[in-house]
């Protein structure tokens, strides 16, 4: 294909692109941090993508949100405080807020902007969990925010965009040292590090920090079509023994949630710590 008119091509990889055809440009502007599209795709429906780079469809977004919320906190089992860096499109904190056993959830975006139009044009992705009495919302730059807060938080949960621009100070040491004071005594962190098959570097770089931080750490891994070049690695780490929760501990925790799914299941978290060897000998 040579001619690419009405189609968003991503190319975050030197030898890797995609190309999503654009139906209906709905949006396009730049605000002071990035560039933000929004664009409808017969497949994955409306698409968001930040300097041409996508971070959320309508399509695919479940898998991405129930991994990163619904693993840390039925591991964890008594969740009640959950803190959120990113994530402006508020679909991770509608997952998240599907758990009526968090009382409190902070949610903390560096770009009102991205807020304000998600309400707008991916309403569907929030679905209302922005006018939930439960979240906090907090426009300011997440690493600020780690290195001020009193913590406390029994999960935290990074939905970072990729480590280049804003995104960048969000997968530095001296950040992750900071999320670790955050977390209370049985706490996880998870953070997205990408497609480790193109990306292999990032995660080396986050599991370096995490075994110098954590009792616990290590990856899990999920398939996300729009996030291409194979299965996303989401960091783990704890001082606890969460990881290592039974099946049996974990159908009963899911069942008592009463959250409907279309990835997750207790099965699913379980075997999503089984890691093939290309990405183990990533591991430092």
């Amino acid at each position: 294909m040579t001619d690419m008119t009405g189609w968003s091509v991503e190319r975050l990889h030197a030898d890797h692109a995609q190309a999503l055809r654009e139906e209906q440009v709905l949006y396009d502007n730049e605000t002071d941090h990035q560039r933000l599209r929004v664009f409808e795709n017969p497949t994955f429906g409306r698409i968001l993508t930040l300097d041409g780079v996508v971070q959320v469809t309508e399509g695919d977004n479940f898998i991405y949100h129930e991994m990163m919320s619904h693993v840390p906190i039925l591991a964890h089992g008594d969740a009640r405080r959950v803190l959120i860096i990113g994530g402006g499109d508020g679909g991770m904190a509608k997952t998240v807020l599907k758990h009526n056993s968090v009382q409190h959830l902070t949610m903390v975006e560096i770009d009102a902007g991205v807020v304000e139009f998600s309400k707008q044009y991916l309403p569907n992705i929030s679905d209302g969990a922005f006018d939930d009495p439960r979240l906090e919302l907090v426009i300011t730059d997440g690493a600020d925010f780690m290195r001020e807060t009193e913590g406390g938080y029994d999960v935290i949960i990074i939905d970072s965009t990729d480590p280049v621009g804003p995104g960048e100070v969000l997968f530095t040491d001296h950040f992750y040292g900071h999320a670790h004071r955050a977390l209370s005594p049985e706490g996880i962190l998870v953070t997205q590090n990408g497609v480790p098959f193109l990306q292999g570097g990032e995660l080396t770089n986050t599991m370096r920090a995490f075994k110098e931080l954590f009792r616990d750490w290590t990856c899990y891994t999920a398939t996300v079509p729009t996030y291409a070049g194979g299965p996303m690695a989401f960091g783990w780490g704890t001082d606890g023994k969460a990881r290592h929760t039974d099946i049996d501990t974990l159908r009963e925790r899911f069942e008592a949630a009463e959250i409907e799914t279309d990835y997750y299941t207790p099965d699913v978290h379980r075997g999503a710590f089984a890691l093939p060897p290309y990405i183990a000998r990533l591991m430092p």
